[in-house]
């Protein structure tokens, strides 16, 4: 069976995919079974329920909120989370990005509600149509996931990871708990089938995923733009400390043996550390449906050696919104040796100093007060740079997970400086778009020309308009096809400094 479109997916497309244990479901819906109260995954290895037994719903909040519990046996909460938040534009996608990210935690529903424009009570009504659970209940089910994810993949104690998982209280993470899973959390885990090993002082957590992943793809990815003292890459492992809201924290994902992936994490504050799991998970795009886009793009000719080469191909994401615009600027007209040497630079000279020698990125402040002197180049793109920084500082400019497409592409644009391939490439980085096109990029055309596709941007961008929208996974096979690297002295033919 091919994996449709979830939004357009029938009753007895569900139906078929639930009879058939399709693991590729996972994450992407609940079934809710009436006849046990319980709600599963798509895979559950449970006898399958009769057809008029079954309702099914996109979240597990709104199987909750319909008043089912999660299955012990398969544990809906541990699927990899839904492609679609990527996939769909919408208030909706943008707000369960948000949600993931922490934001509820941290400035409430009403905070979520500014940041997409919305009025508290709109959104609720708008979740609620959309998804079948309001703000609360979305962040309340996260929360859960948060807690059950902890419980089963570390030692550490219920009422540090109460705290961890974003709840206010060690009695409401009880209660969630027991209401969700119909478990102590004492039970839940105690049912798990690995005990966890940790380095002292660090978290460490399976990170579940759709296969195919090409893992490898996205750690030589980072290798080659890894900054040292920032960032570190060692065969199949990528760490990195960055600047979150509870202060400094480290993680490293790695992979150990076969396809399995690990994230070990130190975190300031405990709260940090579902948002920086969040995070850990975007830059490696592990929420991506693999089997849908290597299904649409292997279905033109041209194409299908590329994905058959390269199967589960991903798309490295960011781990901060900020940095992912100002490494953009810094390498939109050099190459990515060249942009590597100046943001280590930056990173050594206005990075704060953390954990024996090592930087964390520097905030925008310190590049829009001091990033003149450090930064090389022309003056115009160095004035370009620090004043995108400072607008980032004081709020001019906004750029976060959770931005209107258009609307961050619009702010972008507005900027002295930034154009169209930076604009682009930075939606791509930071809110996952999957549907980006980058037609003046030279690794691009030079890649789509070795793959025999058109290598001028315009006929080129035409014919990629068969492949939405999934044209950021095939902006990622035409960079891997490339037959060489630009030189140092090839340039996009766009003007970014216009």
């Amino acid at each position: 069976m091919t994996v449709p479109e979830l939004s357009a997916m029938s009753f007895d497309e569900r139906y078929r995919a639930i009879d058939a244990r399709d693991i590729r479901f996972d994450g992407q819906f609940v079934t809710a079974v009436h006849s046990t109260g319980i709600y599963c995954r798509p895979s559950c290895p449970a006898r399958t329920p009769k057809r008029e037994n079954v309702s099914f719903y996109p979240t597990s909040a709104a199987a909750h909120e319909a008043g089912f519990r999660a299955c012990k046996r398969c544990l809906p909460e541990a699927a990899p989370g839904s492609p679609a938040w990527d996939v769909r534009g919408d208030a909706a996608a943008r707000a369960m990005r948000l949600i993931a990210d922490g934001v509820v935690e941290r400035e409430g529903v009403s905070g979520l509600a500014a940041r997409l424009g919305y009025s508290s009570r709109h959104l609720t009504r708008l979740l609620t149509t959309e998804l079948g659970a309001g703000p609360l209940a979305l962040a309340r089910a996260h929360r859960a996931h948060n807690a059950r994810m902890l419980l089963v993949g570390t030692d550490l104690p219920i009422s540090d990871i109460a705290f961890s998982a974003g709840f206010a209280s060690i009695r409401q993470c009880n209660d969630t708990i027991r209401e969700v899973f119909g478990l102590t959390p004492t039970e839940l885990r105690a049912r798990r089938r690995i005990t966890p090993v940790a380095s002292p002082g660090a978290i460490d957590l399976l990170l579940p995923h759709r296969e195919p992943m090409d893992a490898a793809g996205i750690f030589a990815w980072m290798a080659a733009r890894a900054l040292p003292g920032v960032e570190n890459v060692i065969d199949n492992s990528f760490s990195r400390y960055l600047r979150m809201p509870g202060g400094p924290a480290w993680f490293e994902v790695r992979q150990d043996g076969g396809s399995t992936l690990h994230l070990r994490a130190r975190v300031a504050h405990l709260g940090d550390l579902a948002p920086l799991v969040a995070t850990a998970r975007r830059i490696f795009d592990l929420d991506a449906d693999p089997t849908a886009v290597d299904a649409a793009l292997s279905s033109h000719p041209e194409l299908a050696p590329l994905v058959a080469r390269i199967p589960g191909i991903r798309v490295p994401g960011s781990a901060d919104p900020h940095e992912m615009l100002i490494r953009a600027m810094v390498g939109q007209q050099i190459t990515v040796v060249a942009a590597r040497t100046a943001l280590t630079a930056l990173a050594e000279a206005l990075g704060e100093e953390i954990d024996g020698g090592h930087h964390l990125f520097p905030t925008m402040a310190a590049i829009a007060e001091h990033g003149s002197e450090v930064l090389r180049g022309p003056a115009a793109r160095i004035r370009a740079i620090t004043g995108a920084a400072a607008a980032l500082a004081d709020g001019s400019l906004t750029l976060t997970v959770g931005d209107d497409r258009a609307a961050q592409r619009a702010a972008l644009l507005a900027m002295p400086g930034i154009g169209p391939w930076t604009a682009d490439y930075v939606r791509m980085r930071v809110i996952g778009d999957p549907d980006v096109f980058l037609p003046g990029d030279v690794a691009v055309r030079a890649g789509a020309a070795a793959s025999g596709l058109p290598a001028d941007p315009k006929p080129l961008t035409a014919w990629t308009e068969r492949t939405a929208p999934w044209r950021s996974y095939l902006t990622a096979h035409l960079w891997r096809a490339a037959p060489v690297r630009p030189s140092r002295t090839q340039k996009t033919k766009t003007k970014e400094l216009s």
